[in-house]
């Protein structure tokens, strides 16, 4: 499969792909004239690097995930669970951020909506 099909069929540009094989994610074969060939199995691969995306993970711990990848999930690796319970971890902060971010605007705003109204302003 050539990376003009590959893109067909996820739904995710030729551009990224490129990328996604800089990264490591990927790995097509090199036919001849130099065209990426993909094996059969690249769309789910890619759903699979889209997924973790998604999640938030970013594509150098995807890259230490992949090699423990299964048709349904992950297979115990050393690492993986290390990789996935370190973007837990982040997530978590990033959530505890963002309530204590939302706590203060909603003091704010409800100093502004106590205050009393002064058309002048």
């Amino acid at each position: 499969m050539l990376i003009g099909e590959l893109s067909r069929v996820t739904g995710v540009a030729p551009r990224l792909l490129r990328y996604y094989e800089e990264q490591g994610l990927l790995v097509p074969h090199r036919d001849s004239n130099g065209y990426r060939s993909y094996p059969e199995s690249a769309p789910d691969r890619v759903a699979r690097i889209r997924e973790l995306l998604d999640a938030g993970l970013p594509t150098r711990d995807i890259r230490e995930l992949l090699p423990c990848a299964t048709d349904s999930g992950f297979q115990h690796c050393d690492h993986s669970r290390k990789v996935v319970g370190d973007g837990l971890h982040r997530l978590d902060d990033q959530i505890a951020e963002l309530t204590r971010r939302r706590e203060l605007l909603a003091r704010q705003q409800d100093a502004v909506l106590a205050a009393p109204f002064d058309p002048d302003l």
